[in-house]
C-alpha cells in the first residue's frame, strides 16, 4: 500500500472515470490511480498506472546549460564592463577583482568551491554536477565573451538593469533545470526546497549584505547602481520561481 498526494480529482470532466491523477514524490512523475479508496488529504491506492512523466531530458537540459550560461554572462559582461557589483558569491569575486586585479573568471570558480560539499551533500550529484558545470561555463564565457562583444562605452545604469535581469533570466532557467551558478544560489535553493523559503527574496537579503560590505571599495553612484541591478535580478527570481509553481526537473 503506498500513499500519492492528490493533483486532480475531477478526472471525470476529462472524459477519466474512476481515477484519480496524483504526483508520486519517491517516482517523481504524475500517475493514473484506480481501486482506491480516498482520505481527506492522502489516496491510498493498490494499483498504480504510470503515465507520461514531465522530467526534462538530456538534450533539455544541455540546451538550458548553454542558453541559461551565455544569458547570465552577457549579464555579467555589461556590469563588468561598468564596473558594477553584484550580489552571492559572484559580488564576492567582483570585489576581488576590482581589489587585486586576479582573473574574475577563475576567482569566479575558486569562490564557488566550498559550495560544492553543501550541495553533494544536501541536493544531490545531478544537482551539484549541473551547478559545476554552469559555474565552469559562465567563469570561461566572461573571459571569452569580450573577444566577441565589443563595448565601447555602456552607462552605468543601463548596465545594471540590463545585466541583473539578463542575470536573472539566465539564473531562472538554470533553477528550472535543477542547476544553479553555485554559492549562495545552493542556499537559497536548498532553503526553498527544505523550507519553502522564496529563493528571490533570500537571495535579495544576502545580495544586499554583499553590497553593504562594497562601501569602502565603490564609489555612491557606482553602488546604487549596483543596487538597483541586484534588486531587478531577485525581482526577476522572486515574481518567476515561485515553491511549486513548476513541476518539471
Amino acid at each position: 500500500m503506498q500513499v500519492y498526494t492528490l493533483i486532480d480529482r475531477n478526472l471525470s470532466q476529462k472524459g477519466i472515470h474512476n481515477h484519480l491523477l496524483i504526483y508520486s514524490k519517491e517516482a517523481r512523475q504524475r500517475v493514473l490511480i484506480y481501486n482506491l479508496m480516498p482520505y481527506p488529504q492522502f489516496i491510498r491506492v493498490t494499483r498504480v498506472k504510470s503515465i507520461q512523466s514531465n522530467r526534462h531530458n538530456l538534450l533539455d537540459d544541455f540546451q538550458a546549460l548553454l542558453t541559461g550560461t551565455l544569458i547570465v554572462a552577457i549579464g555579467l559582461v555589461f556590469i563588468k564592463h561598468a564596473g558594477l557589483l553584484t550580489g552571492g558569491t559572484t559580488g564576492v569575486a567582483f570585489l576581488i577583482h576590482y581589489s587585486t586585479g586576479i582573473n574574475f573568471g577563475l576567482t569566479l570558480f575558486l569562490v564557488n568551491l566550498p559550495f560544492y560539499l553543501l550541495s553533494i551533500k544536501r541536493m544531490g550529484w545531478e544537482f551539484t554536477f549541473k551547478t559545476v558545470s554552469a559555474v565552469l561555463m559562465v567563469s570561461l564565457l566572461t573571459e571569452i565573451l569580450p573577444l566577441f562583444l565589443n563595448i565601447a562605452s555602456i552607462h552605468s545604469m543601463f548596465a545594471a538593469i540590463a545585466g541583473g535581469l539578463l542575470m536573472g533570466v539566465g539564473m531562472l532557467i538554470l533553477f528550472r533545470h535543477k542547476g544553479s551558478l553555485g554559492g549562495f544560489n545552493i542556499l537559497v535553493l536548498y532553503l526553498q526546497e527544505r523550507f519553502s523559503l522564496s529563493a528571490g527574496k533570500v537571495q535579495m537579503i544576502l545580495d544586499c549584505t554583499i553590497l553593504t560590505a562594497a562601501l569602502w571599495v565603490l564609489p555612491p553612484v557606482i553602488l546604487i547602481a549596483s543596487i538597483v541591478g541586484a534588486i531587478l535580478l531577485n525581482f526577476a527570481l522572486t515574481v518567476n520561481h515561485k515553491p511549486g509553481r513548476y513541476t518539471a526537473f
